[in-house]
């Protein structure tokens, strides 16, 4: 099974430190990107499987940035994480395509396990395409 590429998306730069090296320790190799437009950027270069995507940050929001990356990279699947969640913005992420909505503080091992189910998603969909 090929290895999952992710990009973990927050403008809090501690987060999103603290969670590479943690994801590092245990094997993965996440991207990071500090806000919608630079997550864009990646994806435009990178091949990524899945994004974990926070909603509340300045300039382009995270409901937006998972609209443009449905938009331009539909295979990629789309976890939102937030500190700030509402029923409101969960429906409206499901909504636009995201995989998840996760509420911070989170378990790590339980965000790695949605990732990976996310993963698999991604990776069933490839293959149904490369089979028609």
């Amino acid at each position: 099974m090929p290895k999952m590429k992710l990009l973990l998306v927050d403008d809090e730069e501690r987060f999103l430190v603290t969670v590479a090296k943690l994801l590092g320790r245990k094997g993965y190799e996440p991207l990071t990107a500090q806000g919608g437009r630079e997550a864009l950027d990646i994806l435009g270069r990178e091949s990524v499987d899945v994004v974990i995507l926070d909603v509340k940050m300045p300039g382009m929001d995270g409901l937006e940035t998972l609209s443009e990356i449905k938009n331009r990279f539909p295979l990629v699947q789309v976890i939102m994480l937030t500190g700030h969640g509402t029923i409101d913005s969960a429906i409206e992420g499901m909504e636009k395509g995201a995989y998840d909505y996760i509420i911070k503080p989170y378990d790590l091992d339980k965000l790695l396990e949605e990732a990976k189910a996310a993963f698999e998603i991604k990776e069933a969909m490839e293959d149904k395409i490369r089979q028609a």
